[in-house]
């Protein structure tokens, strides 16, 4: 995912502006692995392989998403800690 492309996004639950954290990225600038967050209603949504995971909470895979957050734990901020707690 390129930042540009991420400029377009926003939030698909209350269409708020989002905040990104990137972990990885790879040539030209692109996202690799890293998180976007609605600061409105406090969802989480992983960057994984280059691809933005924004799906309804109801589909979410929550296996595919657990490894992610593991690997990135000490990169997380306090709140997006919060929100995952609370999830669970």
């Amino acid at each position: 995912m390129t930042k540009s492309f991420f400029d377009k996004l926003c939030c698909p639950f209350d269409k708020s502006e989002l905040s990104i954290q990137v972990f990885t990225e790879k040539e030209n600038n692109i996202i690799h692995e890293g998180l976007i967050t609605c600061p409105n209603c406090k969802r989480l949504y992983p960057i994984i392989h280059g691809v933005p995971i924004m799906i309804p909470d109801a589909y979410r895979e929550a296996q595919l998403e657990k490894p992610f957050f593991k690997k990135w734990n000490d990169k997380l901020s306090l709140e997006a800690k919060a929100s995952l707690i609370l999830e669970e």
